[in-house]
């Protein structure tokens, strides 16, 4: 069984997976967010996290590679009565547009190490000057607690990692915390998290020195 069809075969459940509110990190963050901005949320599920940035005010389009989801989605966002965007895509192979979010959501996203690196440019080149992008992932510590999130500590995320990788964006906070999750019945218990916010500089001159 693909990837894909795993998540299409969990997604099938009548329920929400991930239950149908936003994570709480996301909801934390809504004092940076403002309404008309454009949002990407990535690998978004069963839509509770871009759902919650359209209530917001936002405009949103939600990506994720399970047709079954993303019809979740939608129905979430119609009893929610606001719009929302869809569309079905592998993250690691979808055509990313270039300069073109004001927002970036990536919630327990965990791609391949081998597709890592170019995923993550890809969200950077992804964000307009000046955008903002909130990520937050399980640590390898998580293996400790196993209430969800991938078996493999290669896809889950370090200080150091993110560092390297997201290094070239302002106002970089990068914090790792356990803390307790009740995300439907996939995510509920002690876990091991790390959390991104950063912004994509508004002019390239202003970068720091590599």
């Amino acid at each position: 069984m693909s990837e894909q069809e795993r998540w299409e075969t969990r997604f099938r459940a009548p329920d929400y997976l991930f239950g149908r509110e936003p994570s709480a990190f996301l909801k934390a963050q809504a004092h940076r967010l403002r309404a008309g901005q454009t949002a990407l949320s990535v690998a978004d599920g069963e839509g509770r996290n871009g759902v919650w940035l359209a209530e917001q005010g936002l405009d949103v389009l939600a990506v994720d590679f399970s047709p079954t989801a993303l019809a979740k989605a939608r129905m979430l966002a119609e009893e929610r009565r606001v719009p929302l965007r869809t569309e079905v895509a592998d993250v690691t192979g979808w055509r990313w547009p270039k300069a073109a979010f004001d927002v970036i959501v990536a919630i327990f996203i965990a791609v391949d190490v081998a597709d890592r690196p170019a995923f993550f440019a890809k969200l950077k080149a992804a964000l307009k000057p000046g955008g903002l992008l909130l990520m937050q992932s399980y640590r390898p510590e998580q293996l400790n607690y196993r209430t969800g999130g991938p078996p493999d500590a290669a896809r889950m995320c370090t200080r150091e990692l993110l560092r390297a990788s997201f290094g070239d964006l302002s106002e970089l906070d990068i914090r790792e915390h356990d803390s307790i999750l009740n995300e439907g019945t996939a995510h509920v218990g002690m876990s091991a998290l790390i959390d991104l916010v950063g912004k994509k500089w508004f002019f390239e001159q202003d970068q720091p020195a590599a």
